[in-house]
């Protein structure tokens, strides 16, 4: 799949842009507090952004309220019903960790504060040439927002139970045939499970292109017509034959660490060596990719 963008944006304006000068953001954020809203199913990320609220009111005297929800949908909605109501300053959400389809969305309804990379002094650092982040998920961004992390989808299994990990489609198939009940993934919407079926889709179409602009019904049809028969072979051999699925990603791995399944899926390379040194998994964990 190649590496995936984390981006931040604001959600109505709360800045202020009377000045591109940063030193004057900074000083007219002292004493401020930033309501953040960000996904918090992973305890070390969540750990992690406890730290750097930390350094920010240790540097900055800057306050930031990590607003810890289960889906950024969540933060979507919550500014679409203030801007429904009437608001127009001061929401309640400040700061989104988002995705690109909540992205599309805030910036159609024109609920994004910006551009604003042109005032981060450190976006200049980032390599725009080589990482995807002008544009996110098709949608250009206009410099409504901004990375602030990477993380390269991976598959994890435990080489003392699978010798050989499949490295294409076509051998998971292979390997889900011959280890009925051993593979699962998470039921989409979940951001886990929908990328799992992307890098299939992107592997099994004859028209890649396709992908990367607006559809029609009929195109959408004829292009993912190949993931739909993939899936069709794969759903019966899956963790309980497909008829059920894990509901979200941290869900996906218990599965992995209790023994249930022998692969799983992540965001972030460094997942199997973080879970066996909090002992969540075995010491024989591995990450591979298509």
């Amino acid at each position: 799949m190649g590496l995936l963008l984390g981006s931040l944006a604001f959600a109505l304006p709360g800045l202020g842009a009377d000045s591109d000068r940063w030193n004057q953001v900074l000083e007219k954020a002292r004493g401020q507090t930033v309501y953040w809203n960000a996904w918090a199913g992973d305890d070390r990320l969540n750990r992690y952004i406890e730290w750097a609220g930390a350094e920010l009111s240790r540097q900055f005297d800057v306050t930031v309220r990590h607003v810890k929800i289960a889906d950024t949908a969540e933060a979507v909605a919550r500014v679409l019903a203030e801007k429904a109501a009437g608001r127009t300053n001061r929401g309640s959400v400040d700061l989104i960790w988002i995705n690109g389809e909540n992205f599309a969305a805030l910036k159609r309804q024109g609920l994004l504060y910006g551009p604003i990379l042109d005032q981060l002094p450190n976006f200049r650092w980032v390599d725009t040439n080589q990482l995807p982040t002008l544009v996110d998920f098709t949608i250009p961004v206009d410099g409504l927002e901004a990375p602030w992390g990477f993380g390269q989808f991976v598959f994890l299994y435990d080489q003392l139970r699978v010798a050989r990990p499949p490295k294409s489609p076509a051998e998971l198939l292979d390997w889900a045939r011959a280890n009925p009940g051993r593979f699962a993934y998470p039921r989409p919407p979940d951001f886990t499970g929908s990328t799992l079926l992307k890098q299939l889709l992107l592997s099994l179409t004859t028209n890649r292109v396709a992908l990367y602009g607006p559809a029609t019904e009929p195109e959408f049809q004829t292009v993912s017509a190949p993931l739909w028969d993939y899936l069709q072979k794969l759903h019966p051999h899956l963790w309980r034959q497909g008829r059920s699925f894990p509901i979200n990603g941290p869900a996906h791995l218990r599965l992995l660490s209790d023994g249930e399944i022998d692969l799983a899926q992540a965001f972030g390379a460094e997942t199997a060596s973080a879970g066996i040194l909090s002992g969540r998994f075995r010491a024989s964990t591995r990450t591979f990719v298509f």
